[in-house]
């Protein structure tokens, strides 16, 4: 692996394990959960009918917690499915984002809750938001955790393909430099070319992901890449 992309992995994997405003995402603590009131208190224990009556006797649908959070947030945090519907047919926004600038799929599709996912389409978030403090997409978050369900799912919803992060990465890059190289980063690789990624966008160093694939002796993924005719 050449010294720079190495560098720029290792700082991101580090950044991701961060609590806080600096890691990934931030789900309600349980002192939040806790102190919530009202719409949010209604979303986190999944309370359909409470947050239909609280929306019409006139309480802001999507205010926002001391996070960024509004009450859907806090639904797909706590996979409350039913109050994710109830608040979207109420009037919040299915496109929200905290202030880590992450919406309802990217959430569900870094916890690998595929029920989640299929509400937050189902409800008119879109597989196609750029969000997180990296530019992603919801497709880049799952390909890096080998999520390979949600991938497929986030394809089949449409998600970009070759979208490029502010790291200069894509999802394929993704699935091999922040992956393990085990079954689950093979299968979301896998689904990646049979929906068409682009196997040659490089990294800002220039490297193809069939040669970051070979820096890291990952054989099976060199195997599909090579297979696919990746450069």
């Amino acid at each position: 692996m050449r010294a720079d992309t190495a560098g720029c992995a290792f700082a991101i994997l580090a950044l991701l394990a961060a609590p806080g405003p600096a890691g990934a995402q931030v789900p309600p603590s349980a002192a939040e959960r806790a102190a919530y009131t009202g719409l949010f208190a209604a979303a986190e224990r999944g309370e359909a009918t409470a947050i239909e009556r609280l929306a019409s006797s006139g309480q802001p649908i999507d205010v926002r917690d001391g996070h960024g959070r509004t009450p859907l947030h806090v639904a797909a945090y706590a996979r409350q499915r039913d109050a994710m519907r109830a608040l979207v047919r109420a009037g919040a926004d299915p496109n929200a984002v905290d202030r880590d600038r992450y919406d309802i799929v990217t959430i569900a599709a870094v916890a690998d809750d595929v029920a989640t996912l299929a509400t937050a389409l189902e409800i008119g978030c879109s597989a196609a938001n750029v969000t997180s403090p990296y530019d992603g997409t919801a497709l880049i978050a799952a390909a890096h955790l080998g999520h390979d369900e949600v991938v497929r799912v986030l394809i089949r919803a449409g998600a970009p393909l070759d979208h490029v992060n502010n790291l200069g990465w894509t999802a394929v890059i993704e699935s091999i430099v922040l992956g393990d190289g085990g079954a689950r980063h093979q299968s979301t690789l896998q689904a990646l070319v049979d929906a068409g990624a682009n196997l040659n966008i490089a990294d800002r160093a220039g490297t193809t992901p069939l040669a970051l694939a070979r820096s890291r002796n990952y054989r099976a993924m060199v195997e599909i890449l090579t297979k696919a005719g990746a450069r």
